[in-house]
């Protein structure tokens, strides 16, 4: 993830695992700070399927926590 600035502009969605590829459902739409925040507060099974998507990339949540 490039942008990687606390005050960055983050989608932070959930991709479930459905058969067709899955639907995207978004979480929150703000400051990566908070994004983070709100990943950190889900259910573990919940996390596994985030993403935080910024202008110019998109990272799995628990990839960025392992950077």
């Amino acid at each position: 993830m490039r942008t990687t600035y606390l005050d960055a502009t983050v989608r932070l969605y959930h991709l479930d695992g459905g058969p067709e590829g899955g639907a995207a459902e978004t979480l929150f739409y703000g400051a990566l700070a908070e994004a983070m925040d709100i990943a950190a507060r889900q259910p573990e099974e919940v996390q596994e399927g985030l993403f935080l998507a910024t202008d110019n990339d998109v990272v799995a949540y628990l990839d960025l926590l392992e950077g």
